[in-house]
C-alpha cells in the first residue's frame, strides 16, 4: 500500500520503520496535512495523519480526489477527522484505540506532583544557587481525595496510581467498570464537590466539550488541583483563568490546550506575536503546561506505529480493522468473521 504520513517528527521515524519492516510504501514528511499539503497525497491509497493535522471536510473531500481510500490517525481521538465527509467519499478511517495508558496517566500523575512540590520554581531557583525553602511548601497526597473523570484505561491506570500514594479515590463514568473496588463511583456533581485533585480522563465529544466551565468550576472546592491531558476543549480556558484569577483553582496542570492547533508541537518562541490566553495562564505561577506531550514514552510510541502499521496490514488484505475503526458509522458491507477478524465482502 502506498501512503504519506504527515507532522512526523524525527523521534517518530524509527518506530514507524520498525513496525512497517517495508511492507508499504511510506512517504514521511513533516508538514502538517492542510488544503495545501494535500497534493503530497497525490497518488497515496492512505494517509497518515496526527491530531495537529486538518482533515476537515474540505481537505478530506480534496483527498478523495487525489485517490486517497484511507486515513488512519496517529492517535486515539478523532475528533481533529470530519467523519460525514470521510463516509460520503467512503474513505475509510483508523485510529489507535488504546496504547500504553500508563504513559499518559504517569504523565497526569507527574504534573500534579510537579505543581504540588514547586519543583519548576525549585528548580529554577537551585540553578541561580537560591537553596532557600520559602513559598516551596506541598501537601501530602496520602489522604486526599482524587477525582477521575472517565474511566476507561487511561482513567484505570491513573487511579491505579493514586491509589498506591493512600489517596481515596471517587470516579465519574457513565460506563463504570466494575473491578475497581477501590473507586467509588459518583455523580459528576458529587465529585466536583468532594475532589480535592481532579484529574480528566475523557475524550473529547458534543457532550464533553467545555465539561469544565463557569458552572462546574463553581461547584469545586476552593484550592482544587486540575489536571487535564486529554483534549483542550474539555475546558473553557477563559472561564478557568478567571477561576484561577478568584484562586479558585490552586493548581492546574495542562497537556492540551484549547487551541493548541498550530501552536503545539512546533516553536513559537520567536513569533511576535503570541496566544494571549495562554500567557495570562502561564503568568501563574501555580499553572504548569506542557506541549501534548502525555503519550512520549518509547513504549507508547512503538504501540501507535505498530497499530498504525496493523491497519494498513488489514485494509491490503481487504479487511476490517476492527476495534481501530473509526468510521463512526455502521458498516453497511456484508461481514465475513475469519479467524478473529472480519474480511470485507464487496
Amino acid at each position: 500500500m502506498k501512503a504519506v504520513a504527515f507532522s512526523i517528527k524525527p523521534f517518530e521515524k524509527e518506530y514507524l520503520a520498525k513496525a512497517n519492516q517495508k511492507k508499504h510504501d511510506i512517504t514521511l514528511i513533516s508538514n502538517p496535512l492542510s488544503i495545501d499539503t494535500a497534493l503530497y497525497a497525490s497518488g497515496k491509497d492512505a494517509v497518515i495523519v496526527f491530531t495537529n493535522d486538518d482533515v476537515s471536510a474540505p481537505v478530506v473531500e480534496k483527498l478523495a480526489c487525489l485517490g486517497v481510500r484511507y486515513i488512519v490517525t496517529r492517535s486515539a481521538g478523532t475528533d481533529h477527522i470530519d467523519k460525514a465527509a470521510a463516509a460520503a467519499f467512503g474513505i475509510k478511517l483508523a485510529s489507535v484505540p488504546s496504547y500504553s495508558p500508563q504513559a499518559i496517566a504517569e504523565h497526569a500523575v507527574a504534573l500534579a506532583f510537579a505543581l504540588n512540590r514547586q519543583i519548576v520554581k525549585a528548580d529554577h531557583h537551585a540553578h541561580d544557587f537560591d537553596f532557600r525553602n520559602d513559598d516551596l511548601v506541598g501537601f501530602n497526597f496520602a489522604g486526599k481525595t482524587v477525582g477521575i473523570i472517565g474511566m476507561g484505561n487511561t482513567g484505570q491506570a491513573t487511579a491505579s496510581i493514586y491509589h498506591g500514594l493512600g489517596c481515596q479515590l471517587i470516579a465519574y463514568d457513565e460506563k463504570f467498570p466494575r473491578n475497581f473496588r477501590y473507586v467509588k463511583p459518583v455523580s459528576l456533581e458529587q465529585l466536583y464537590r468532594q475532589s480535592d485533585i481532579i484529574s480528566i480522563h475523557v475524550p473529547l465529544t458534543d457532550e464533553t466539550r467545555y465539561l469544565i466551565n463557569s458552572a462546574s468550576l463553581q461547584l469545586m472546592k476552593p484550592g482544587v488541583m486540575l489536571i487535564n491531558t486529554s483534549r483542550g476543549q474539555l475546558l473553557q480556558t477563559a472561564d478557568v483563568l478567571a477561576a484561577l484569577e478568584e484562586r479558585k483553582i490552586g493548581y492546574l496542570g495542562l497537556d492540551v490546550y484549547e487551541f493548541e492547533k498550530g501552536l503545539f508541537f512546533e516553536n513559537h518562541s520567536n513569533d511576535p506575536v503570541k496566544d494571549s490566553l495562554l500567557l495570562q495562564l502561564l503568568q501563574h505561577v501555580n499553572v504548569l503546561v506542557t506541549p501534548h506531550q502525555a503519550y512520549l514514552t518509547k513504549e507508547a510510541l512503538q504501540q501507535i506505529a505498530d497499530q498504525t502499521i496493523r491497519s494498513l496490514d488489514l485494509w491490503q488484505q481487504n479487511k476490517c480493522v476492527g476495534k481501530s475503526c473509526a468510521c463512526g458509522q455502521i458498516c453497511k458491507t456484508n461481514l465475513v468473521v475469519q479467524e478473529g477478524v472480519s474480511e470485507l465482502k464487496h
